[in-house]
C-alpha cells in the first residue's frame, strides 16, 4: 500500500498555502507526498469521487496514507494537521500546552485570513477578471475590504518580522496561511504593496525561502 501524503491541489492560493508547507516539511524532516493535479476548469472536484472526499467540491485536500487514508479539507485544517502529525520539533508552530499564547495568536492569524483574505481577496479577483459583467460596486467593495484588511496585517507587523511568536516572530503556518493570497494581489486589482512596506517586507521575506519557492511551483 503507498504511504505518504497525497494531495489534491490546482495553481491557486489556498492549493499553495499546502504545497508550501508540505514543501518545509519535505526540506526539515523528509516527508514524502505525491500530487495529482485537479482541472477546476473542468469541474473534476465536483465529481462523486472527489466529493466523497470533500463534500464542498473544493481543492485543496490531502489524503494521508500514512494514517488509514485519512482525508483532510479546507486549506488552513490541513495546515493544522499536517503540523499536529508531522511537525514534531514545532519548527513551524507552537507548543500548544507549553506555548499556549503563541499557539492561541497563531490561531487567532490563521483565523483572521482564513474567513478574511481569501474570501474577500478571492472576490476582488474575482469581480475584477471572471464576472460576466462589470459590477463596479462590487469590485469597489471587495477591493477596499482586501485594502482594509492588508492594513490590519500592516499594523501587526509593525515591529514585527512574522505572524505569530515571540519578539520579532516566527515564520510559522500563520504566515504560510495567507502570504500565497497577498503575493498574487495584482489578481484583485491592486498593482503593488508600496502603502503596506511592512507587508511587502514580509511577502517578500517569506518567498525568499526555498521551501516557499518550490511550493508556489506545485502543481
Amino acid at each position: 500500500m503507498p504511504s505518504g501524503i497525497l494531495f489534491y491541489t490546482a495553481v491557486t492560493p489556498n492549493g499553495h498555502k499546502v504545497s508550501v508547507f508540505l514543501e518545509e516539511l519535505k526540506a526539515a524532516y523528509g516527508l514524502e507526498y505525491e500530487t495529482e493535479q485537479i482541472n477546476i476548469s473542468k469541474n473534476v472536484q465536483k465529481e462523486p469521487w472527489f466529493i466523497k472526499l470533500n463534500p464542498n467540491g473544493r481543492i485543496p485536500v490531502i489524503v494521508d496514507r500514512n494514517r488509514n487514508n485519512f482525508p483532510v479539507f479546507e486549506s488552513a485544517a490541513i495546515l493544522l494537521y499536517l503540523q499536529h502529525h508531522y511537525d514534531k520539533e514545532n519548527k513551524f508552530a507552537f507548543d500548544k500546552d507549553t506555548d499556549s499564547d503563541n499557539w492561541s495568536e497563531m490561531l487567532q492569524w490563521i483565523f483572521f485570513a482564513h474567513g478574511g483574505v481569501g474570501p474577500m481577496q478571492g472576490q476582488a479577483n474575482h469581480f475584477n477578471r471572471y464576472a460576466p459583467e462589470d459590477i463596479p460596486y462590487a469590485k469597489k467593495r471587495y477591493l477596499e475590504e482586501t485594502k482594509r484588511l492588508y492594513g490590519v496585517l500592516e499594523i501587526r507587523l509593525q515591529d514585527r518580522d512574522y505572524l505569530a511568536g515571540p519578539g520579532r516572530g516566527v515564520y510559522s503556518i500563520a504566515d504560510m496561511n495567507v502570504i500565497p493570497w497577498v503575493r498574487l494581489h495584482k489578481y484583485a486589482g491592486l498593482e503593488g504593496l508600496d502603502e503596506w512596506p511592512r507587508v511587502k517586507a514580509w511577502v517578500d521575506r517569506a518567498v525568499s525561502r526555498p521551501g516557499f519557492q518550490a511550493g508556489i511551483n506545485v502543481p
